[in-house]
């Protein structure tokens, strides 16, 4: 899996110790369930449009993804709501394949559209018992910037016009001017294709003879 951007600075954010579920009774049986959970929190008060997860994986053998995200411009609290679920992050949980490889998510593969997050929570299963430690490291969250609108042919167009800012090409026809005439040839062009006729233009004879006046100089 590819990383974001090396451009794009990550995300400000805390990452808090996973937290394992244990199984019975935690005073007396030291047994874990094989899940844990990560909690990664963003700056308070701000949300962020995510573009990219990106991680170092430690014996992880699935993780899940949820985000809690606020609506802007209404007063209901922040929702969880889950993004990916089970992503497969080992070959075989009981084999080594995959279980230390940098990871990423991008958000076309989220089920939700991650905008406006104000936490992500990493949910990490290992059903193997072969590994008694796995979590995630280097954990990185990308913001997601809309891309700059495409320059519209118009706005291309108006600025071959702006002769003014050109020195270089002073003397040189007003382009606005030429462009204008140019469309009305194409114009003139398509309608004398569109009406041909095959009757003679110029001719001065009638019935086969010529009028002498017509054939005088003046």
């Amino acid at each position: 899996m590819s990383g974001s951007d090396e451009n794009t600075e990550p995300v400000t954010c805390t990452v808090k110790p996973p937290v394992f579920l244990q199984l019975g009774d935690p005073k007396t049986d030291k047994a874990k369930s094989g899940v844990c959970v990560v909690d990664v929190t963003l700056p308070f008060g701000k949300s962020v449009n995510i573009e990219e997860i990106c991680f170092k994986n430690f014996y992880t053998a699935y993780v899940t993804v949820r985000l809690l995200r606020k609506i802007p411009g209404q007063e209901a609290p922040a929702k969880w709501a889950t993004a990916l679920r089970d992503l497969a992050l080992m070959d075989n949980p009981h084999t080594e394949g995959g279980s230390q490889d940098y990871c990423s998510i991008h958000r076309t593969q989220m089920q939700v559209v991650p905008d406006h997050v104000m936490s992500v929570r990493f949910i990490l299963r290992q059903p193997s018992s072969a590994w008694l430690n796995f979590n995630l490291e280097e954990i990185k969250i990308y913001r997601h910037i809309e891309p700059d609108p495409k320059k519209e042919v118009s706005d291309l167009l108006s600025d071959l016009t702006l002769v003014d800012f050109h020195p270089d090409l002073e003397g040189l026809p007003d382009p606005s001017t030429v462009s204008s005439s140019i469309q009305q040839m194409w114009a003139l062009t398509e309608v004398m294709q569109t009406n041909q006729t095959t009757a003679s233009i110029g001719r001065f004879d009638v019935d086969g003879c010529y009028d002498i006046n017509l054939l005088s100089v003046p």
